[in-house]
C-alpha cells in the first residue's frame, strides 16, 4: 500500500511539472492559468504525500493524492475543452485535500512526543 501511494504521489509529481511547462509554454488565456494553478496544487500535495507517508501516515496521503488528482484533474480536462460545468467537481479535490492536512495534523497531535 505504501508503494502503490508513493508511485502515485510521484507519477502525480510528474504531471503537474508537465501542466506547468504547458501553461508556461503552450497555452494562452484561461486554460494557461486553469495549468497553472492545477499544476501548483497537484505539486504541493504530491511532495505533501511523500512527506506523509515518511511520517507513517496512513490516511492523509491516500487524501492527498485523491484530492490532488480530482482538484487539478478537473482544472486541466477545463484547459483542454471539456464543459466549464467540471469546474463544480474541482471544490470536491479541495475538501479532500484540506482533510488531508487535517488527518496529518490530527495524526501528529495523536503521536506521543
Amino acid at each position: 500500500m505504501t508503494r502503490t501511494v508513493v508511485v502515485l504521489a510521484a507519477l502525480s509529481g510528474a504531471l503537474a511539472v508537465a501542466a506547468g511547462a504547458f501553461a508556461a509554454h503552450g497555452a494562452s488565456g484561461q486554460a494557461a492559468e486553469w495549468l497553472k494553478t492545477g499544476g501548483h496544487y497537484q505539486l504541493i500535495h504530491a511532495v505533501a504525500a511523500l512527506v506523509a507517508v515518511r511520517m507513517g501516515a496512513r490516511i492523509s496521503p491516500w487524501l492527498f493524492v485523491g484530492g490532488g488528482a480530482v482538484f487539478a484533474g478537473t482544472l486541466y480536462l477545463m484547459a483542454f475543452g471539456a464543459p466549464r460545468w467540471f469546474g463544480a467537481i474541482t471544490p470536491i479535490g479541495g475538501v479532500a485535500l484540506i482533510a488531508g492536512w487535517l488527518c496529518l495534523a490530527i495524526g501528529a497531535w495523536r503521536r506521543p512526543a
